[in-house]
């Protein structure tokens, strides 16, 4: 085998240590969020948008926090298997120590992350008078590049493991042979979803619709990244031995953003 497929037993998912472990998964995650911020600004300036510098900062610190409570808070729902303990101990939501040692947060959800922003991104809205929609269309041309930081992330922290393969590229995970699915992900969730976004931005009628067309599309590049990649350890598949939690929850999305395009479309204002 190469070095590529038996990277994970050379490579150190720990960046450095400055009084605490920094992991290459937060570092990831970090440059995930300044990239968001950065094309945000870049579209503002670019579409000449109506926003000023100092609202999409403060609007920067309401999604962080929307994303990150809604993303634990999502896999705790969702996918953990001690909700009941969670839910009756709350101070160890975000508890960083097991035992007294330093482990990090570790279980993330996505759907529960966009819960989480769009609660934040409303608040905000009304806070601010700002349009909801045109807030969204920004954040749909913004966000899908971020996510290839994610991706990154989750593969350097070796974790959403793939499926089982035989395939040349295969990643060594434990002694058996897997698909690097997080950057299956990283290409369809980021690159894929970003060229749907900002090719049918030139096509956009109404405010709010590259929000539905990003949903619609995260959805379906998500439900098909998924297989490859294995299900949760703690749920296993939903169905026929091959259909994952995440695949429901992906396509119900892309349900929705139908639904609500075919909605908004036939009462809205052209823009």
């Amino acid at each position: 085998m190469s070095a590529w497929n038996r990277i994970y037993e050379t490579f150190d998912p720990i960046a450095f240590t400055f009084f605490i472990p920094v992991h290459w998964y937060g570092l990831m995650y970090v440059l995930a969020l300044l990239t968001a911020l950065y094309l945000g600004k870049y579209f503002i300036k670019k579409d000449n948008l109506d926003f000023k510098g100092k609202e999409i900062d403060a609007y920067f610190i309401y999604v962080e926090i929307g994303v990150i409570l809604g993303a634990r808070l999502g896999y705790i729902l969702f996918y953990d298997m001690q909700t009941l303990y969670y839910l009756s101990h709350p101070w160890q939501i975000f508890n960083p120590f097991v035992n007294g040692e330093f482990v990090g947060i570790r279980g993330m959800s996505y759907h529960g992350a966009v819960l989480g922003f769009l609660i934040s991104t409303y608040m905000y809205s009304k806070k601010h008078k700002i349009e909801f929609g045109k807030i969204m269309d920004l954040v749909a041309i913004s966000v899908p590049l971020a996510f290839v930081f994610g991706r990154i992330g989750n593969f350097l922290n070796q974790e959403l493991i793939g499926r089982e393969t035989d395939a040349p590229w295969g990643i060594l995970v434990d002694g058996v042979l897997r698909h690097p699915s997080q950057l299956y992900e990283a290409v369809l969730e980021g690159f894929g979803v970003f060229l749907v976004v900002y090719i049918y931005k030139k096509y956009q009628k109404f405010s709010g619709e590259l929000i539905l067309v990003y949903g619609t599309s995260y959805g379906l590049f998500r439900a098909i990244a998924e297989i490859w990649r294995a299900p949760d350890v703690q749920i296993g598949y939903v169905c026929c031995n091959a259909i994952t939690q995440g695949q429901v929850m992906s396509l119900a999305m892309s349900l929705v953003g139908i639904v609500a395009w075919f909605y908004f479309k036939s009462r809205s204002v052209k823009i």
